[in-house]
């Protein structure tokens, strides 16, 4: 099982820092939530993580390995990203997509082999998208779609894999369809998984760990029982909220303060319905 982590870490662009002297350790075979404001440098750390963005300080380091010292074929067979909001080729089917999964295990001029066709189709199969193998990308509608982009990652048979917002876009019910999914993988194939989410509740219902980030370092990580709290959401968020428990998971559940209640404010306008 691979292990990941960063050591003194910053990250930036230019003369802007976006994350500041990091020291982070991703458990083996969990699932690890990022968790933040917009802007903190989340997606940022998880490129860095995957080495699409180079440190300006500090390093990642992949079993042992200094990531930057390491061949692009290596790290590829190691952990697979899959990036907010990917694109595909016009027309490109979901099988073809999913072979590009493959490509860090090919050589020059190397035939197609069984190994290969075999990682394709329990990647299909894992990802239920079997049946839709041969439509094209662009067809299918955005849960489907996000499927088959994560059986691209799984078809390259990694231990480690990183998605950014893979719920981006997607109504309730598809984003409890990828989040189970994820689950199922990590629970099924021990994978260590890490994600960055924005929604609270769910982030408490899927991770083993949440790490927050606030001001360019890490402001509390650990299991979300240890780390979701009211005090943790007004300093990171800016924002009040009571902690209950979710009555189906028994994690902790955000609820927000704010002005939204429609039906007290019909009742304290109306005295009518106020008298009824």
């Amino acid at each position: 099982m691979e292990s990941l982590s960063a050591e003194n870490l910053t990250l930036g662009f230019g003369n802007r820092i976006i994350i500041d002297e990091l020291d982070i350790t991703i458990p083996k075979g969990e699932i690890t939530v990022l968790i933040g404001p917009n802007g903190c440098g989340k997606s940022t750390l998880l490129r860095s993580l995957a080495r699409l963005l180079k440190p300006k300080e500090g390093s990642v380091i992949l079993n042992g390995q200094n990531i930057a010292k390491m061949r692009t074929k290596e790290v590829a067979q190691n952990m697979a990203i899959l990036p907010q909001s990917p694109a595909s080729p016009e027309g490109l089917t979901v099988y073809e997509l999913v072979k590009q999964g493959r490509h860090p295990y090919r050589k020059i001029m190397n035939q197609w082999s069984k190994e290969d066709e075999e990682a394709v189709q329990k990647a299909l199969h894992d990802t239920n998208m079997t049946e839709l193998m041969h439509q094209s990308v662009d067809s299918l509608s955005g849960g489907q779609r996000q499927r088959a982009w994560i059986a691209l990652t799984l078809a390259q048979n990694t231990d480690i894999i990183l998605l950014d917002e893979p719920t981006t876009y997607l109504d309730l019910m598809h984003q409890i369809d990828v989040l189970d999914l994820l689950f199922e993988l990590n629970e099924k194939d021990g994978r260590t998984i890490i994600m960055v989410l924005h929604d609270l509740n769910l982030a408490s219902r899927y991770a083993d760990h949440i790490i927050a980030i606030k001001d360019k370092k890490v402001y509390a990580q650990g299991k979300p029982e240890d780390t979701i709290s009211s005090d943790m959401v007004a300093e990171v968020f800016r924002m009040r909220c009571n902690i209950a428990c979710d009555p189906i998971f028994g994690t902790p559940m955000c609820i927000p303060h704010g002005r939204g209640n429609c039906l007290f404010k019909e009742v304290k306008s109306n005295p009518v319905s106020k008298a009824l």
